[in-house]
C-alpha cells in the first residue's frame, strides 16, 4: 500500500518533497479508515473489524454509479472530475446505508451483551461482505475513473502524484467537518454517549440512533479510503480489487497509536505511520541487506509498540480508571 517507487528525483531536497508529499497522503488515508474506526467505538464501544469490507464495498458502488449507470454524467453537465466527486458521494452514501443495516440487524441487538461478541460479529460480517465484494469486483475489472489517473506536477525537480493532493484534501475536510458536527446537538449527544451510555439514556437521548449515525457515517469514510487507496500510485490501474480490503488491517496501527476514542489520535496517529512506513522505505532501502526487504510492513507495528509501552491506551485515548 505504499505505493509505487518514487520516480528518481534531481538532488536530495527534491527527494525529500517527494517522500514528504507521499507520507502525507499515506497519512491521510490512515487517518480517514483511523476516524471510522473511532466514531464507531466512541459510540459503540465496538472495534469494527468490517471496516476493511466496507472499504471494498465502497469502491464497488463507486464503479457501478459512475462507470455503469453513468450517474451523474447522463443528467447533469459541466466538467467529468465535478460527476466523479457526485459520484463519490453516492456510493459513499449506498456505503453508509449499508452500515445503517449493519447496525441494525446485528449490532443494536447486542447491546449489553460481551463486547468480545460484538467484535467477533464484525470478524464475522468482514468475511461475509469481503467475499461477496471481492467475487463482485474480481470477476470482472471494475474501473473507478479516476479524473486525474496518474497525473504529476512540478514542485521544483519534485514530482508530485494530484492523488496525493487529492488524498490530503479529502482527511482534511473529513476532520473539519467532523469537528464541526461535534459542536453540533447530535454531535454533543454522540459525545455523552461515548461517555456513559446509561446516563445518556438517562437525558433522553436517543441512543439507538447515535448508534445508527456512527455506523453510517463510519461505513462511509471506510468507502471514502478504499476508493482513495485504489487510486494510482496506490491502485497503479485504479481499479476495485481487494486491497482496497486489506488497507483497513494497515491502518489498525494508526488507531491503536493514536487511542481507540480520539477523533484526534486518528489524525495523529495516522499522520505518524504514515510517515515513519514511507520515510522508512525511502531512506533505509540502501540496508536490505540487513533488514530484509519487508521492513517497510514491520515499521508500522514497531512504531505501535513503542508507543503503546510509553501510553498504553494511546497517545490521546482515555485511560481506564480500574479499582482494585
Amino acid at each position: 500500500m505504499s505505493g509505487l517507487p518514487l520516480v528518481l528525483a534531481a538532488n536530495a531536497l527534491d527527494t525529500f518533497v517527494q517522500t514528504l508529499f507521499k507520507a502525507l497522503a499515506l497519512g491521510s488515508l490512515y487517518a480517514l479508515l483511523a476516524l471510522g474506526f473511532v466514531l464507531i467505538y466512541k459510540a459503540t464501544q465496538t472495534v469494527n473489524f468490517a471496516q476493511g469490507a466496507l472499504a471494498l464495498a465502497g469502491t464497488w458502488f463507486l464503479s457501478i454509479i459512475f462507470m455503469d449507470w453513468e450517474v451523474p454524467g447522463r443528467w447533469v453537465g459541466g466538467p467529468g472530475w465535478v460527476h466523479w466527486f457526485i459520484a463519490l458521494l453516492l456510493a459513499a452514501t449506498a456505503t453508509a446505508v449499508l452500515g445503517l443495516v449493519i447496525e441494525r440487524l446485528t449490532i443494536r441487538p447486542m447491546i449489553g451483551e460481551p463486547i468480545f461478541s460484538m467484535a467477533v460479529i464484525t470478524l464475522g460480517l468482514e468475511v461475509v461482505i469481503r467475499v461477496v465484494a471481492f467475487d463482485a469486483v474480481n470477476t470482472t475489472p471494475r474501473g473507478l475513473g479516476i479524473p486525474w489517473g496518474m497525473e504529476t506536477f512540478k514542485i521544483g525537480g519534485a514530482m508530485v502524484a494530484w492523488s496525493y493532493i487529492a488524498a490530503i484534501g479529502m482527511a482534511g475536510v473529513a476532520f473539519l467537518g467532523t469537528w464541526r458536527f461535534f459542536k453540533t446537538r447530535t454531535g454533543v449527544a454522540m459525545r455523552a454517549t461515548a461517555f456513559d451510555q446509561e446516563a445518556a439514556l438517562a437525558q433522553g437521548i436517543n441512543v439507538g440512533r447515535i448508534f445508527a449515525i456512527a455506523w453510517a457515517v463510519g461505513a462511509a469514510l471506510a468507502a471514502i479510503s478504499g476508493i482513495f487507496a485504489s487510486m494510482p500510485p496506490w491502485g497503479p490501474a485504479g481499479l476495485a480489487s481487494r486491497d482496497g480490503a486489506f488497507f483497513a488491517f494497515r491502518a489498525l496501527p494508526a488507531v491503536i497509536l493514536g487511542g481507540l476514542d480520539s477523533v484526534v489520535g486518528a489524525l495523529v496517529g495516522g499522520l505518524i505511520i504514515g510517515f515513519a512506513e514511507v520515510f522508512a522505505g525511502q531512506y533505509l532501502a540502501s540496508y536490505t541487506g540487513v533488514i530484509g526487504t519487508g521492513y517497510q510492513q514491520v515499521v508500522p507495528y514497531v512504531v505501535m509498540l513503542v508507543g503503546l509501552l510509553v501510553r498504553p491506551y494511546g497517545m490521546f485515548g482515555t485511560a481506564e480508571v480500574r479499582r482494585v
